[in-house]
């Protein structure tokens, strides 16, 4: 269950704490007192999408707290631990959400960063959200096929439909594309013939130009190069007078001046030191020079090469791997267009596998929805009864249809809400409110079925008064006794049901408003509910009401 939700400038809110309760939780308020924003930070903990116009005026930042004990947290567990975060503790879980109007937020779970994605997840786990406007959903299709598997358990199924029916698309895709080829095929096969031709006689290698272009510099600069070496090889050791013949005659006197003075051994080391590497260094520089050869021949191949990179660079691409990229693409799209025709084939074979595992799997969905379906007709219908409708039907139609990603399945909720009355479609159906009290008895049979936590009801009276207010408010106390119910209501027939009631209300201070909600002992609770039937005058025939209330549905 959901124990508290603090909230911290945002909207109207400067910084409150909500504690809740188990079984139904009624939240009531003046309209524009606020209630909606307690439920716009549970949207927000829940994954939403923030919105820096949400934080307060004056404030650089917004943030929402959740706290949730879970009799059973198995299944969050596990979807923590798929996110690679830490189980709960002790069954419990801190959601955090902030948002800074530098455009930055930070959302925790149990003091762990995650992404938006995660928070949903999770959320979807936690809470059933239903706003004043979400019961135009159940006029939707798509909206009643998944109503329709969620309450068969048919989710196992589905995967297995649908992972064939993307299997199958992708493989009429391939089709698609080769089949589109049309009559430039051939053009394309003789410019991809050229093209690998032309790369493969050139043959460049990784590295090749770098090390031609090295070469290049020493064969076209020979001459200049040998004169060089030679100069620097007579400095060094081979000339009168060289550098190394003088650090020959130096290490003679540093040898006799160590006898002498003992700092000067450390010199005749650092002499014989250095006429090893003018060794080395004229070693290297022979070396070079062995190599160096002035071959006109050689020297034209190395412009070629060169050239033959610079074309294929101009042509293609701008680096060898690039144009090895180009080469092995080419090679690749050759042999598809090559073996065009016995790929169709192969494919159109492939396809028609597919489709008959698919029509199975299809079938075999079906079955079970309508199984599920003329459940889901009775059990809502029972719901229907007691929301009102003494004689009201629901039902659920099937229809084959093509084949789709949710199946092979048209759906179709019908309605008829009194005797007399034909079935019609419930998109048919002109009133909010009877589409409203279709949602709610929906909702309840669903409830009983799955293994939310939570369940938030937003206005799901809208549009309802009188009598059907009693039923409403029935309805959400029964559903309580198995899920936490949060709901937030207009109606003092809804508000009077709730074990636990809040009041939202908003007031100036220091030429600022801000909303508060307070828990209602059961004074207060009573001058609420009649404020609820008769506006802000109390009088005694309000209160009396409000009170017989509130202890025939105690009583």
């Amino acid at each position: 269950m959901l124990t508290s939700l603090r909230v911290k400038n945002l909207a109207l809110v400067e910084n409150i704490r909500v504690d809740f309760r188990p079984g139904l939780n009624v939240i009531t308020g003046e309209t524009g007192a606020g209630k909606s924003i307690l439920i716009g930070a549970l949207n927000l903990l829940l994954g939403d999408r923030a919105d820096r116009a949400l934080i307060r005026s004056g404030e650089d930042a917004c943030g929402a707290e959740a706290i949730f004990h879970l009799a059973d947290a198995s299944d969050i567990d596990a979807a923590l631990d798929e996110c690679g975060l830490s189980p709960c503790e002790d069954g419990q879980l801190i959601v955090r959400r902030i948002i800074k109007a530098s455009g930055s937020s930070q959302n925790l779970v149990n003091d762990s960063p995650v992404t938006l994605q995660v928070l949903k997840r999770i959320g979807e786990l936690l809470v059933d959200m239903h706003g004043p406007h979400d019961h135009q959903s159940l006029l939707s299709p798509e909206f009643q096929i998944e109503l329709l598997d969620a309450f068969g358990h048919l989710w196992d199924e589905r995967a297995a439909y649908e992972d064939v029916f993307r299997q199958l698309q992708a493989l009429e895709e391939k089709r698609a594309g080769l089949a589109g080829m049309g009559e430039s095929v051939e053009e394309q096969i003789d410019l991809l013939k050229y093209r690998v031709k032309e790369i493969e006689e050139a043959a460049p290698v990784e590295g090749e130009e770098e090390k031609v272009q090295q070469e290049h510099v020493m064969v076209g600069n020979a001459q200049r190069i040998l004169e060089l070496s030679g100069g620097v090889l007579n400095a060094l050791s081979e000339g009168e007078g060289s550098a190394f013949d003088a650090l020959a005659g130096a290490q003679k006197s540093l040898e006799e001046l160590s006898r002498l003075v003992p700092d000067a051994k450390a010199w005749h080391e650092e002499a014989q030191a250095a006429a090893v590497r003018i060794q080395e260094l004229s070693a290297a520089i022979h070396s070079l020079a062995d190599r160096v050869e002035g071959d006109p021949a050689r020297l034209e191949w190395l412009d070629q090469r060169l050239a033959t990179y610079q074309r294929l660079k101009k042509k293609y691409a701008p680096t060898v791997p690039e144009i090895l990229a180009i080469l092995n693409q080419s090679r690749e799209r050759l042999r598809t267009l090559e073996t065009r025709g016995e790929q169709l084939a192969a494919l159109g074979v492939e396809i028609e596998k597919a489709k008959s595992v698919l029509f199975k799997h299809g079938m075999s969905l079906r079955k079970k929805r309508q199984a599920a379906a003329t459940k889901l007709a009775e059990a809502v219908t029972d719901e229907l009864h007691a929301l009102g409708f003494s004689h009201g039907s629901f039902s659920v139609g099937l229809e084959l249809s093509e084949p789709a990603l949710s199946g092979l399945d048209k759906v179709e909720f019908g309605f008829a809400p009194n005797v007399g009355e034909s079935m019609r479609p419930l998109r048919a159906i002109a009133s909010s409110g009877e589409i409203s009290r279709v949602m709610l008895a929906t909702k309840v049979v669903l409830a009983a079925h799955d293994r939310i936590p939570v369940m938030v009801f937003d206005e799901i009276d809208a549009n309802v008064g009188g009598e059907m207010g009693n039923a409403v408010g029935r309805k959400l106390a029964e559903v309580a006794k198995k899920h936490q119910v949060i709901c937030i209501t207009h109606l003092p027939q809804v508000a009077v049901f709730g074990a636990y009631h809040l009041a939202v209300n908003k007031s100036v201070r220091e030429g600022r408003t801000s909303t508060a909600v307070h828990p209602l002992a059961e004074k207060d609770r009573v001058e609420e509910v009649a404020r609820m039937l008769g506006g802000r005058d109390l009088t005694s025939v309000t209160l009396k009401h409000a009170r017989e209330m509130i202890e025939s549905v105690s009583g």
